[in-house]
């Protein structure tokens, strides 16, 4: 095996989703793929109001693979969908800076829920396989300062929770119980165990 090369082949990848975080993270462990952004319509906030976030997140990625999926006759298409959950609310990305403030500000000196919800939907056959995973993320008390000089940098505003782990938000975060790529987008420890049930015959 090449030192680049991930060690489980599974048939050609597709990854449907339009975010650099998550390609970033396959490209890590050595896998290949093409993007195709999911063009699905995700129904609107109150919907999932009183449902669980593993749920929701699964629901999600789902649709977005399923989305996808119809444009193939084969490939292993990858959906993907994360979501912080504080007190039984669900935080997506902040509409605009007030709403980021807000989330921030709500997570300060907290500890919070990072649930990512994946599917994955073999085209040739159907067959399909979704989960979700949960990190616990402990923040560190946030000064007004702080939020207002972050959210001015523009990184809040395409992340869930109005915060990203893997850039400038690392400094909000005093710990973590549980998978750390699964913050910044894809569970990759579970992703492999779940693609190594799609392995190609040929191998």
């Amino acid at each position: 095996m090449q030192a680049n090369e991930c060690p489980v082949k599974i048939p050609h990848l597709i990854l449907a989703s339009a975010s650099p975080r998550r390609a970033a993270l396959l490209s890590q462990i050595g896998l290949t793929y093409d993007v195709h952004p999911s063009d699905a319509v995700e129904p609107p906030p109150h919907v999932y109001a009183n449902k669980p976030a593993s749920e929701v997140t699964q629901e999600l990625a789902f649709l977005k693979a399923s989305s996808v999926a119809q444009h193939y006759d084969n490939g292993l298409i990858i959906g993907a969908d994360t979501l912080v959950a504080l007190d039984g609310e669900l935080l997506g990305k902040p509409t605009d800076d007030a709403e980021a403030v807000a989330m921030l500000t709500y997570l300060s000196n907290r500890s919070h829920e990072v649930v990512t919800g994946v599917a994955l939907i073999d085209a040739s056959s159907g067959r399909e396989q979704v989960w979700a995973e949960t990190t616990q993320v402990y923040f560190r008390k946030l000064q007004n300062n702080e939020i207002t000089a972050y959210i001015a940098s523009g990184e809040p505003m395409d992340k869930a929770g109005a915060y990203g782990i893997q850039g400038r938000g690392a400094a909000f975060v005093r710990r973590i119980d549980g998978c750390y790529f699964n913050v910044v987008g894809l569970p990759l420890a579970s992703l492999v165990e779940h693609l190594s049930n799609f392995q190609s015959k040929e191998y």
